[in-house]
């Protein structure tokens, strides 16, 4: 029939109920005649708990040993997950990372995958074995265990799909699939049958939590075929891939991402040069940086703004204020408590006027633009984070009621 890569995120197999929920799901695409390699994530909240003992013994852990003790929580699901599906009388083999030859580079806590060796796991599943994998981790050329950092487990199960050239990966997750925004926040949020990678990877990268880019990142390079679908109610999910077939939407979706921080460099000599400097010396310290925007200058001055994430806010200003005298800036300042909002669709790009509604529903409920940042398929804009899930509401009813 089909290899099927299947990943389950940490409330799928939260506890005893949902493992044996899991493989249910799993045993039944296996008994279709199916080749079913499964990733799974750690149960719940045990990456926090792990993290919580480890501060009880050393507030300043090593990343290596951080990265042994966080890889356990994955080992546990996956052999929770084999013995359930042993009981249940069929043939399962569980692997750690490296057992299934996933090496990554040497950065500990958020490695990169730089290879998979897929022959150990072609192996058992040429002997009909549904093979579990530890998701979120891997080995370094030193031979140490490596961490993923955050969607590590979405990657793991793409990275895999790709190697093994599967014909569908699954990410099952607590929603149904993709929305045109949080369910959670947007009661009427409509579920996509399909979007394409570079829908979800805006999506994805601008706050919306069900898949993390890298992985769609790593399947639009490797052309995997992906679905997002719930593993509670077992409906149809929304597909992942490069073209869907049926006449696009203006927009396909309205993500907020409301852990953001502006910083502003005033002052800033107005010559060649300057901003290379300013931001080469943040990529050195691995500091993303998202919307920017440059004041036309005063003199020989100019000022520069630019976004990152909450929790780099505060490592950004005290990482220029050491270098002031290098960049000749006069002074800086940091906000915080931002959130952005984006619309996201490739159908933007031959229809006018979406600018305009935008800024119309956030002008008809009072809500501020600070920045604003435009692509082909999508527009974001900076506002306040109060008025984040207000400013959803609005732009969605815009779009879509």
């Amino acid at each position: 029939m089909a290899l099927i890569v299947q990943k389950f995120g940490g409330t799928s197999v939260k506890d005893a109920d949902r493992i044996r929920n899991v493989a249910d799901i799993v045993t039944k695409k296996y008994q279709e005649g199916n080749d079913v390699v499964v990733v799974v994530s750690a149960q719940g909240d045990t990456t926090d708990d792990f993290i919580a003992k480890a501060a009880e013994l050393n507030p300043h852990p090593s990343a290596r040993e951080m990265d042994v003790l966080l890889s356990a929580g994955e080992q546990i699901s996956m052999s929770l997950l084999a013995m359930t599906i042993e009981n249940m009388g069929f043939p399962a083999v569980s692997l750690t990372g490296w057992q299934a030859g996933i090496k990554t580079d040497l950065n500990y806590s958020s490695a990169r995958i730089r290879k998979i060796d897929p022959e150990r796991v072609r192996s058992l599943l040429d002997r009909r074995k549904i093979v579990i994998v530890a998701g979120f981790q891997g080995i370094s050329p030193h031979n140490s265990i490596t961490t993923l950092g955050r969607g590590g487990s979405d990657t793991t199960a793409v990275a895999l799909a790709a190697a093994l050239h599967a014909d569908l990966c699954q990410i099952y997750t607590d929603v149904d699939g993709v929305y045109t925004a949080d369910p959670r926040v947007v009661k009427n949020a409509v579920k996509l049958d399909e979007i394409t990678y570079d829908e979800m990877l805006e999506l994805a990268t601008l706050g919306a939590q069900v898949l993390h880019n890298r992985s769609v990142e790593m399947a639009k390079r490797y052309n995997v075929d992906l679905e997002v679908i719930s593993s509670l109610t077992r409906n149809p999910g929304t597909k992942v891939k490069e073209a869907v077939s049926v006449e696009k939407m203006i927009i396909n979706g309205v993500a907020c991402d409301k852990h953001v921080t502006r910083i502003a460099v005033m002052g800033i000599k107005d010559e060649p040069g300057m901003a290379f400097k300013l931001f080469g010396l943040l990529a050195k310290e691995n500091i993303s940086v998202d919307i920017i925007i440059q004041s036309i200058g005063r003199g020989d001055q100019k000022d520069i703004s630019f976004t990152v994430a909450e929790d780099l806010g505060e490592k950004t200003v005290e990482l220029l204020k050491a270098n002031q005298k290098t960049l000749g800036f006069q002074d800086i300042s940091m906000q915080s408590g931002l959130a952005k909002l984006s619309i996201v669709g490739a159908g933007m790009a031959s229809n006018a006027g979406v600018a305009a509604k935008l800024f119309d529903a956030l002008a008809s409920c009072m809500i501020n633009v600070r920045m604003i940042s435009t692509s082909e398929i999508k527009i974001s804009v900076i506002i306040n984070g109060d008025e984040a899930d207000r400013a959803v509401k609005a732009v969605h009813a815009k779009f879509f009621d």
